[in-house]
């Protein structure tokens, strides 16, 4: 009979799991060592916490379930970091941690926590399994849980003896679930958006867990709709198209502003009315504009702001619906249009006026405006947070669907790194970018390893301004100056990846920026760009500044 590691392997293969982000621990060899065998791909990483980050990163970017695997006790809770970051991302993972023997619970066992109870509140669905028999099952229902409706996290733990255990093989073989399709009726939103004198349609992560990017590009242009994105939807449709007015987060596109107050009806798609869009109150829309909202989980709609129409859809099926009801004929282009590029405009010139500064050290704004001449048109973006990586998410351009990898809504500074290995893995011989901070970058740092074993040969860019600089900026503001607990050392990280056997420089001018950029996407390593700036309030830092005076 096979024992509990074979039919755990099994399973996964059935599912159509072939990758496994996981850090080494005797919880584990059993199964490790029998995946490897079978032709699994073994990502092994420096930090639990980074596992999780990874595998969440890997299941956004193809948009179903991804597996990590990590030990039982502290690489448990080291793990739960990543775990509460997909989950708010609505990233179907699959979290799994080995655990002490199920006979020694409740029996002062080494490393013997209720991890099952730990993972609860951030998981959608979390479980120990009751013996060897079960895992199949167990990882099955993880599976079905983490990719229905709102996707999201689950949590198994499972002890090394149902690892090492035997058991029969189950009757059936484990079959992929499929959702309903079932496209929505949309005839009243149509009249709607027809009426509309100043629609604005916003799209977020809904998007691309639908696959709906062609679908949302066709409604567009057949409805000469001007479209926002922002979340996972960053690049589903490029912001070079023609109705893309960009990043639909106020914080970062101070136009949206002046755009969303004037506006008289918003669709937004696969997208929360969260506290990125102001909760959908006052401080960012008008009280009388209305909404339409689509979708996929149910408790969404209408949260946060009354809705006209409200359709519980999955995104894409409600986007081709949307299109088929809207006429034959393409819609004609409404003035308001010309008002968004106008806005549009006056921004980017205001960017490009602080990008004119060229003082030493260097202004983020024109480090980022030689980064964006010099990046390959095809780059990846995998974004920290921070007041350098704000500058670059309001500079740079979103034109790859899946390429503008971010934290997710619980914030997780640092998570860049490990990320874009998962972005580099999943796209071998396209350029990835890792904008960071150098407060962020300490965090994941030891992953620097992990890229240069991989042969990962990510561009990590760091903004070293020698301290945690939105911190900084923040508690300058509050205080009149004074700071605490905010200053680091200008210390050289790119000596510290050439240690780890990659390749670096410093970047002090901006004239030095292409160059550098171009000697380090040719080096086929991964590649620390050290790049020293001085604090600069970003514009997220101050539409949060001017939050807090309202």
């Amino acid at each position: 009979m096979p024992n509990g590691a074979e039919l755990f392997v099994r399973a996964a293969g059935q599912l159509g799991i072939d990758t496994i982000f996981t850090l080494v621990g005797d919880h584990l060899n059993e199964v490790l060592t029998l995946a490897a065998q079978q032709g699994f791909r073994i990502v092994d990483m420096r930090h639990e916490s980074g596992v999780t980050h990874a595998a969440d990163a890997w299941a956004r970017i193809h948009r179903k379930p991804a597996l990590s695997l990590v030990t039982g006790g502290p690489g448990h809770t080291n793990s739960l970091t990543g775990i509460a970051t997909a989950q708010l991302a609505g990233s179907p993972l699959i979290a799994v941690s080995g655990s002490r023997p199920s006979t020694l619970a409740n029996r002062q066992a080494f490393q013997d926590i209720d991890q099952v109870a730990m993972a609860r509140p951030v998981v959608k669905w979390a479980a120990e399994p009751p013996n060897t028999a079960e895992i199949p099952f167990y990882l099955e229902r993880a599976y079905t849980v983490a990719n229905s409706g709102r996707k999201g996290a689950v949590h198994l733990t499972i002890p090394v003896d149902l690892f090492t255990g035997s058991a029969a093989p189950p009757a059936r073989d484990i079959s992929l679930p499929e959702e309903p399709a079932r496209p929505p009726a949309l005839g009243h939103a149509i009249e709607l958006l027809r009426a509309a004198e100043r629609p604005i349609v916003i799209a977020g992560s809904g998007v691309w867990w639908a696959h709906a990017e062609d679908a949302l590009r066709r409604f567009i242009e057949h409805t000469a709709l001007p479209l926002y994105t922002i979340t996972m939807a960053r690049g589903t449709v490029s912001d070079n198209h023609p109705l893309a007015m960009g990043y639909a987060d106020p914080a970062l596109n101070h136009a949206v502003e002046a755009a969303f107050r004037e506006a008289d009806l918003f669709l937004v798609v696969g997208k929360r009315i969260d506290y990125r869009l102001a909760l959908g109150g006052a401080r960012l829309f008008p009280p009388e504009a209305r909404f339409i909202q689509i979708d996929i989980h149910p408790e969404e709609l209408g949260l946060n702001r009354r809705l006209e129409v409200a359709i519980c859809a999955d995104a894409r099926l409600a986007l081709v619906a949307l299109t088929a009801a809207a006429g034959e004929a393409p819609w004609p282009a409404k003035p308001w249009l010309d008002r968004l590029r106008s806005l549009r405009s006056d921004w980017e010139a205001h960017l490009a006026e602080a990008a004119g500064d060229r003082a030493v050290p260097m202004h983020p704004a024109a480090f980022f405006r030689e980064l964006k001449s010099a990046l390959p048109p095809d780059v990846l973006y995998s974004w920290d947070g921070g007041d350098f990586a704000h500058w670059g998410r309001a500079m740079l351009t979103a034109r790859a669907p899946g390429g503008w990898l971010r934290l997710g809504p619980l914030g997780t500074i640092g998570s860049a790194l490990p990320n874009s290995l998962a972005l580099q893995l999943a796209h071998p011989g396209r350029p990835v970018a890792v904008i960071t901070g150098d407060g962020a970058l300490g965090f994941y740092i030891a992953e620097m390893d992990t890229a240069v074993r991989h042969k990962l040969p990510i561009v990590l860019i760091v903004g070293n301004d020698a301290g945690w600089g939105l911190e900084r900026e923040l508690q300058s503001f509050a205080s009149g100056g004074a700071t605490v607990a905010c200053e680091l050392q200008s210390a050289r990280y790119d000596l510290i990846m050439k240690g780890f056997g990659g390749e670096g420089e410093a970047i002090d001018h901006p004239e030095q920026v292409r160059p550098a950029i171009q000697r380090a996407f040719a080096s086929g390593v991964p590649y620390c760009l050290n790049a020293r700036i001085r604090g600069v309030r970003s514009p997220f830092t101050e539409w949060q500044i001017a939050g807090k005076k309202k």
